[in-house]
């Protein structure tokens, strides 16, 4: 059994991928994380990934934004609107299980980058594209980010307070959902490629993935018409109370998911008679009488400090402080879980990026950082792909490379 788990789960799968920014970089450093081999295609003619000169924090062609998505990946420039680009892309194909694109949903079809276009070259190679709205329809040439498919799909309708202006997340949610899609996707669709021998395209898109994220609140809308709101203090919306509160000195997550957490909360506040008041004995009675019962809970926690409830609760009513993210990484299971990685870096000294949440049992990939601009043009082209020194530099002279 030991003998089975001597490599990375996703060892000797390798991938091509023609990306950039955020939301495919993502999902390609996940796969990364696990053991495949990304070959990252970058284009010369536009100085590369654009995330490279994200700021703050930035470098000559090397951003730590760069660094927080592109970990244990291999660069090489390509310029696949060159016409002499087609024969490097070609054999490429031919040594690899995928191609991926995050690439607007026109192009990959014109850059030759579709099942169509790259099954004759190889019948189970997989060619997966995440796009703004998917790679057919009257959006496909529509260019989109996770900002603008935030307010496409609700989710700034939901979030903030009821008086407030509509607000994005504090984070790019929908980037990064797709990006995990969008390798899960992929990768089960190579490891079909494998016992058939056939490939196909998937198709992942960013509106599609904030629109699946809606989950139960849009099966209520679908199914009972469902009109959803902002919620006031960041609230559940059916479960009460599932919030923020203010403390003493701060703020304090409650959610009283389960009804033995109210019952179990009313008693460490001093109030066990709320647990029997007929207004909040069930989910629906303190959602009917919120207006009620949650200013009576407020007035108590302003009592103690956040560290107070957190000791008090814990165990006993699911609970959390409201950390600033310095606080976050205070936290000792960041150093219990590895959640952070440190790389050198030749400009940054180190750049220490968040790790991967997905462990698995085994050896794991040792942790490499970003790679630069067409750092291993000539180990993949000479060695991989059987290029000489003469051929490459006739590529690097007509612009392909």
């Amino acid at each position: 059994m030991q003998e089975g788990h001597q490599h990375p789960p996703l060892a000797g799968m390798r991938i091509v991928s023609v990306e950039q920014f955020g939301a495919g970089p993502w999902g390609t450093m996940m796969l990364a994380d696990l053991g495949a081999e990304i070959i990252k295609v970058e284009n010369p003619g536009t100085r590369g990934d654009v995330a490279r000169y994200v700021p703050p924090y930035t470098t000559d062609r090397d951003s730590l934004y760069f660094q927080s998505f592109n970990r244990n990946k291999k660069s090489i420039t390509l310029n696949l609107r060159n016409s002499g680009s087609g024969e490097v892309l070609h054999r490429l194909v031919t040594v690899s299980d995928g191609v991926f694109n995050n690439l607007r949903g026109d192009l990959p079809a014109r850059l030759g980058l579709d099942y169509p276009s790259l099954s004759e070259v190889k019948a189970s190679i997989v060619c997966c594209s995440l796009s703004a709205f998917g790679r057919t329809g009257p959006r496909a040439d529509e260019p989109g980010y996770d900002y603008l498919m935030q307010g496409y799909a609700g989710w700034m309708s939901l979030t903030g307070e009821p008086d407030g202006p509509p607000t994005k997340t504090g984070l790019s949610l929908v980037d990064l959902g797709a990006g995990a899609m969008a390798s899960l996707g992929m990768a089960s669709a190579i490891f079909r490629a494998r016992r058939t021998g056939l490939g196909c395209d998937v198709d992942v898109n960013l509106f599609d993935t904030a629109l699946a994220h809606l989950g139960y609140v849009g099966a209520w809308y679908l199914t009972g018409g469902y009109e959803a709101n902002r919620m006031p203090d960041s609230s559940h919306p059916s479960q009460i109370p599932s919030q923020v509160v203010p403390t003493k000195d701060g703020w304090l997550v409650v959610m009283c998911a389960k009804e033995k957490f109210f019952q179990n909360l009313a008693g460490i506040l001093g109030t066990p008679e709320l647990a029997e008041d007929p207004r909040f004995r069930s989910f629906a009675d303190r959602l009917e009488n919120r207006e009620v019962l949650v200013p009576i809970l407020k007035e108590r926690f302003r009592e103690r400090t956040t560290a107070d409830w957190l000791a008090l609760l814990r165990g006993k009513v699911p609970c959390a402080p409201v950390n600033t993210v310095a606080q976050a990484f205070a936290d000792p299971h960041v150093d219990e879980n590895d959640m952070i990685l440190e790389l050198p870096h030749p400009e940054f000294g180190t750049a220490r990026v968040v790790a991967s949440p997905i462990k698995v049992a085994g050896p794991s990939v040792e942790p490499r950082r970003g790679p630069s601009l067409g750092e291993h043009n000539e180990p993949i082209l000479r060695d991989l792909l059987g290029y000489s020194t003469a051929e490459i530099e006739d590529l690097r002279g007509d612009g392909v490379i």
